[in-house]
């Protein structure tokens, strides 16, 4: 199992950035799909999660209106499109596959830094 994110960087407050993340070993479209973020000495906290078909989707109210997420079935790619970007999102971004506490798999982090 791998999931690799990709997308992260410096950006200026106000800004935008399309997170993704591939996945492989699994069968993708039969597993939740979630975005989270920490900073350190915080908890890792859930910022957006979508469902195996992409029908339902939910955000932490610190990112709703600014942060999209969405899924590529066909190409076992999840994304997160971040706008408006303010330097509280500074944070490491992980991917993360959930099918139940026994399959639940991670990436290694995208470190996204919001600064002028």
């Amino acid at each position: 199992v791998q999931l690799v994110e990709s997308g992260g960087g410096l950006v200026q407050p106000g800004g935008s950035l399309r997170l993704s993340c591939a996945a492989s070993g699994f069968t993708f479209s039969s597993y939740a799909m979630n975005w989270y973020r920490q900073t350190p000495g915080k908890e890792r906290e859930l910022v957006a999660a979508i469902s195996n078909a992409g029908r339902s989707t939910n955000y932490a109210d610190s990112v709703k209106g600014r942060f999209t997420i969405s899924r590529d079935n066909a190409k076992n790619t999840v994304y997160l499109q971040m706008n408006s970007l303010k330097p509280e999102d500074t944070a490491a971004y992980y991917c993360n596959a959930n099918r139940g506490v026994f399959m639940d798999y991670w990436g290694k982090g995208t470190l996204v830094t919001v600064s002028s």
